[in-house]
């Protein structure tokens, strides 16, 4: 199995990698299936901007570089635009993934999902389009090929 340069790039050196004290929201996700744990710190300015995002992960080196490149793609961003990163522009922003590995993709999708879901429930606030996240992602629901 080989991965891009890009994945191996996030894998070696990750982005947002730590946690943040009182974050606005917090999501955990799981693969039991393989093992791989995610959690999401979001940090969310009054004005519905993610200022700031970290990760921890316990996983392979997918799930790591996954979770490096989705926090990248959620700072900085409103939490409607937060909302559209898929494991799909995950997988792209890495330049693919082997096939066994797109549901690291979909693990970082859920834990950003399940961190906004907690900042949402702090708030007590709806946002639009957001469903109760998935506390675990079975393999064999990303049937689609990238």
């Amino acid at each position: 199995m080989s991965y891009s340069e890009k994945v191996m790039e996030h894998f070696s050196n990750p982005r947002n990698m730590g946690e943040i004290e009182d974050a606005s929201g917090v999501g955990t996700v799981g693969n039991a299936q393989c093992g791989d744990i995610m959690r999401v710190y979001l940090d969310i300015d009054e004005d519905g901007i993610v200022r700031d995002v970290k990760f921890k992960t316990f996983g392979c080196a997918a799930a790591v570089a996954t979770s490096s490149m989705a926090t990248e793609l959620v700072k900085g961003k409103s939490i409607r635009d937060a909302l559209q990163v898929t494991n799909k522009a995950v997988c792209e922003a890495l330049d693919g993934l082997p096939p066994v590995k797109v549901h690291c993709s979909l693990l970082a999708e859920e834990a950003i999902h399940a961190a906004l879901w907690d900042y949402a429930e702090k708030n007590g606030i709806t946002i639009e389009g957001l469903e109760k996240p998935k506390s675990d992602i079975h393999e064999g629901e990303e049937e689609e090929d990238y």
